[in-house]
């Protein structure tokens, strides 16, 4: 039978995910409904939720105030280019960290030294950094912008605890078998790691896309800038008085991120969550 202490707990647990679903969904629907706004409506007072007139104009000036279709193509290439670099990079560190023949206290000892260096924000490096590739000459280049954010603490740490939680005995036997490194990874590690694997390349990929700080230091044309970049130009250029272009550029910004995420947000939360419970 249940308890009224057990129904009081459950009322509250729904009111509270409730709350954070309006925390989280009101401000997202305003800014969808308000790019279909006309610049007026958006400032009408008591504020209304359904556009009259519902309009377009407001992605036709985007892409005619702007070129955002080279910004767009920018962070698709920035963004695919970090995410394949790191996550090669992050299963590679961290498959060595775990199957390789190296002494396991030198292993240990690497670890802890990607563990440091995930407790060092980014921001005290982008000074050294941007000396660095400014001297290069490389300012206002993919390179550039690709190159110092390549790390992959992160990804190591993930699959590392991942490929720790792998049954020994599979392992054990690829090498009895007589595979070398590489036919281990790609034959036995990797099939047992997709759920992992996927979520460190959604959350790579989102990283990546949002990234502001350092292309925003790195690049001031259009050639090269990625899209965040450019809805600061636009905003820039539309000042206070018209908020319904950059409304429009935020849906059309956060669109195929929301679509991969949707897409695979079953694999990634299994993939987070494993290992978390055994047996």
């Amino acid at each position: 039978m249940t308890t009224r202490p057990s129904i009081l707990r459950q009322v509250l647990g729904y009111a509270g995910m409730l709350v954070a679903l309006a925390v989280v969904v009101v401000p997202l629907a305003w800014i969808l409904i308000a790019s279909f706004k006309t610049q007026g409506d958006i400032y009408t007072l008591p504020a209304t939720w359904i556009p009259r007139p519902i309009t377009l104009d407001n992605y036709a000036t985007l892409f005619t105030d702007i070129p955002f279709a080279t910004y767009l193509h920018n962070s698709l290439i920035i963004a695919g280019s970090l995410t394949l670099i790191k996550v090669v990079l992050g299963v590679m560190s961290a498959y060595a960290l775990v199957f390789s023949d190296v002494p396991r206290r030198l292993r240990s000892v690497l670890f802890v030294v990607i563990v440091a260096a995930l407790m060092i924000p980014n921001q005290i490096t982008v000074i050294s950094n941007y000396a660095i590739i400014a001297q290069a000459g490389l300012r206002n280049t993919f390179v550039g912008i690709i190159v110092p954010l390549a790390g992959v603490a992160f990804g190591t740490f993930l699959m590392r605890n991942h490929f720790l939680s792998l049954p020994t005995e599979i392992i054990e036997a690829a090498r009895m078998d007589a595979a070398g490194p590489m036919r281990t990874l790609f034959r036995v590690v990797l099939p047992m790691s997709w759920p992992t694997l996927i979520a460190f390349v959604l959350i790579t990929l989102v990283n990546e896309w949002n990234e502001y700080l350092w292309p925003f230091l790195m690049s001031d044309q259009a050639g090269t800038a990625p899209l965040p970049i450019g809805l600061t130009l636009l905003q820039n250029n539309e000042g206070v008085s018209n908020w319904g272009p950059i409304m429009a550029g935020t849906i059309i910004t956060m669109l195929p991120i929301l679509i991969v995420f949707l897409i695979l947000q079953r694999p990634m939360i299994k993939g987070l969550t494993s290992g978390a419970v055994k047996g």
